[in-house]
């Protein structure tokens, strides 16, 4: 039992800091900056102010309502995935990154839902402002993903010679993001590299290791 506890602590209290550090960043970019303003923190990084329909790095696939659904979907399922795996001996590593896709994923979904509702349109030249709820921007559901870090780590212009990009500038890494996509990026990229082993233990493939470990004894 406490074990279990254990994990599920590790778990929520880990998802929550992080949740609760992303939507910190987002309103004060929200409520303190106009729509593409930038600040400048060095030559390849700036805080730069950006909205968007989609999903993760500015992407825009599918309808909005899909994809909020579909992330309320995914966190949903995670989290019951997450209440199945504590306390069955899963690596503290995995359920970090478990963690990190959990707060990240309910960060954007967050924006989605409620950011239409309480706050007004972000402008090229006004700053959002909180407003009465059901009286902001947009609807229930249809909220725009707030982003806001910049890392255009190398530039340059093609030469002439190069066919279809000749004089074309070229920035990488171009991508405007903000802390969710991060955390979604981490824990992923944790699970491949470290963990993927985890994802093919489910609790029952888990429990008859733990049986035969214990008959081998």
């Amino acid at each position: 039992m406490g074990k279990k506890k254990n994990d599920a602590l590790l778990v929520t209290v880990l998802a929550t800091l992080l949740l609760v550090i992303d939507q910190v960043i987002k309103v004060l970019v929200k409520t303190n900056m106009r729509l593409y303003e930038s600040i400048r923190i060095t030559d390849w990084f700036y805080i730069y102010f950006t909205e968007n329909n989609g999903m993760a790095f500015g992407m825009e696939l599918f309808g909005k309502l899909f994809l909020t659904t579909f992330r309320i979907v995914a966190v949903a399922f995670i989290i019951w995935y997450v209440v199945k795996i504590v306390g069955k001996g899963f690596p503290k590593g995995y359920l970090v990154a478990i963690a990190l896709i959990i707060a990240g994923a309910a960060g954007n979904i967050i924006d989605c839902l409620f950011y239409g509702q309480i706050f007004s349109a972000s402008t090229p030249y006004s700053v959002a402002t909180t407003v009465p709820w059901g009286s902001g921007y947009s609807s229930l559901f249809y909220g725009k993903v707030v982003d806001m870090l910049y890392f255009p780590l190398v530039e340059w212009d093609w030469p002439s010679w190069m066919p279809l990009l000749a004089g074309k500038h070229f920035i990488f890494f171009s991508p405007i993001f903000n802390f969710a996509d991060s955390c979604i990026t981490v824990g992923l990229f944790m699970v491949i590299l470290f963990f993927n082993r985890c994802l093919s233990l489910t609790p029952p493939v888990r429990k008859k290791m733990e049986k035969s470990r214990g008959k081998g004894k």
